[in-house]
């Protein structure tokens, strides 16, 4: 699997992001969506990659900086033809090795609490991922789930 830094511009990453922010925002209450449009992004405190199998993408994930050592996981996303093979721990993985390259020695990351989401929370908790507090500029919140890696 391969990965490119920052290419929103490509048709199908742009396609893939649009149609993940519209899904989750259709199945989060209002006031509970924290999921990042491309504009967001794009935010000089984000890395993003969209991944590849060959020509076929296979999926994305963004790093967030919330300080020099501590990042959360924003935008995972696996492409429709790639969902429930594998592929959701394989790019987890491997943004959790690009982020220990870049010094991040702890992970967090928040997602939905409802049934939508249950395939998300039990992938990170797959993952080694604990459930935690709120964190950075979150709160308590009965449609959220936050959980946190040490790597």
């Amino acid at each position: 699997m391969k990965s490119i830094e920052n290419n929103f511009d490509n048709l199908e990453v742009n396609e893939l992001l649009i149609n993940h922010f519209n899904e989750l925002r259709s199945v989060s209450p209002e006031g509970s969506t924290h999921v990042l449009d491309i504009d967001g992004l794009k935010n000089q405190s984000i890395k993003f990659w969209s991944l590849w199998e060959d020509t076929e993408l296979v999926g994305c994930g963004a790093l967030k900086f919330l300080s020099k050592t501590h990042g959360e996981f924003k935008s995972i996303r696996v492409a429709d033809n790639f969902k429930k093979k594998g592929y959701g721990k394989r790019i987890i993985v491997d943004l959790l090795s690009k982020s220990k390259v870049l010094g991040i020695q702890e992970i967090s990351v928040e997602t939905g609490a409802g049934e939508f989401f249950l395939p998300a929370r039990k992938l990170f908790k797959s993952c080694g991922f604990q459930e935690c507090e709120p964190f950075a500029h979150y709160s308590l919140d009965p449609n959220s789930c936050y959980y946190n890696l040490k790597i």
